[in-house]
């Protein structure tokens, strides 16, 4: 039943991916709303402060009191798992569990939502992954990422928007998975296609929480080097082409809302690492996504290594991040729809 269960998700990745090669035509959206933030912060405030406090022992709890997460260590899976679910019962919501079977361990993706009083139908979805790397603590990869969609669930608990806002938490984003019909936001955003779902947005947080001032810390890939700061003290809005309208928009909302340094790039598919998050599952189903990043190995010393640990991560950066994030959200389950 598991080969079979196996063979079906494989046949089902292989499909898709051929019609989004069919249908892509490779372009570049690299003209963004609104303008950067440049210069000093402003201080940090209280609000903030009290954020990067809550998102600091979400990532130590993942990072510290359960560390490597992945199908190599099945009971530290099942502790993450347990643990943000018991987070997500405990803010009010009821919690769904989709359970799926890779390398012969049962694996789980969770999600929660907000129901949208006017337009129910119409979904955003903010997910991330929470598995981690070999034996990787994973705090910035993707703790934080993780952290950050904890965090913003909390927010939304007493919400009333226009849209259903989900929150999901994702299995296998990482090798050997990635790319894969076993990716759990592949198996996730797979069920959402065949459901009919119209998701209008998906964002996932991916390794969201390292800054550099330094000049020439800031790496690119190839086609896009030399486009942008070579001072990796921003976060980035990236995605495939085709979620340039998406990707423009949440550029604009977080310029407005939030006094932070942004990038944001509507890239081809072939862009090395454009595509390296849960968004691409849902890119591969035709909606709308992108990835909020630091971007990790363009930047992250201790990206994949056993030194990614929770005193690599500035948590009050990363809480003006997450700020700007919800604004973000917010504007995607209250605003006009993406055009």
């Amino acid at each position: 039943m598991a080969s079979d269960e196996r063979r079906q998700r494989q046949t089902s990745f292989w499909k898709a991916l051929r019609a989004v090669r069919v249908r892509s035509i490779p372009r570049f959206t690299l003209r963004m709303p609104g303008r950067s933030h440049s210069g000093p912060l402003p201080p940090i405030t209280s609000g903030q402060e009290f954020l990067a406090a809550e998102l600091r022992s979400i990532v130590t709890a993942l990072s510290v009191g359960i560390g490597q997460r992945n199908v190599f260590k099945p009971s530290g899976y099942r502790e993450a798992e347990v643990y943000l679910g018991n987070e997500l019962a405990r803010l009010g919501y009821t919690v769904r569990r989709q359970a799926y079977t890779a390398a012969g361990v049962e694996c789980a993706n969770l999600d929660v939502e907000v129901v949208g009083r006017d337009r129910p139908d119409e979904v955003v979805v903010v997910g991330a992954h929470y598995d981690s790397i070999g034996e990787s603590p994973a705090a910035n990869d993707n703790g934080s990422g993780v952290a950050a969609t904890l965090a913003l669930a909390k927010r939304f608990i007493d919400a009333k928007p226009v849209r259903t806002v989900r929150f999901a938490f994702f299995a296998n984003e990482e090798p050997p998975f990635f790319f894969t019909g076993e990716m759990g936001s592949h198996v996730y955003a797979t069920a959402c296609k065949a459901r009919r779902e119209n998701i209008v947005a998906m964002m996932t947080p991916e390794t969201i929480g390292y800054y550099s001032d330094e000049e020439g810390s800031q790496k690119y890939p190839i086609p896009v080097g030399g486009l942008y700061p070579e001072k990796g003290d921003f976060i980035a809005f990236v995605g495939m082409h085709e979620s340039a309208k998406l990707i423009r928009r949440a550029v604009g909302t977080f310029r407005r809302e939030c006094r932070f340094p942004s990038i944001g790039a509507g890239l081809p598919s072939i862009v090395p690492m454009v595509g390296a998050s849960d968004h691409w599952s849902f890119w591969l189903m035709g909606y709308p996504s992108l990835m909020i990043t630091d971007t990790a190995p363009f930047r992250y010393p201790h990206y994949h290594l056993r030194s990614d640990t929770p005193d690599k991560i500035d948590f009050g950066k990363m809480a003006r991040v997450v700020e700007g994030i919800e604004a973000v959200t917010r504007d995607l389950a209250d605003g006009a729809p993406v055009a």
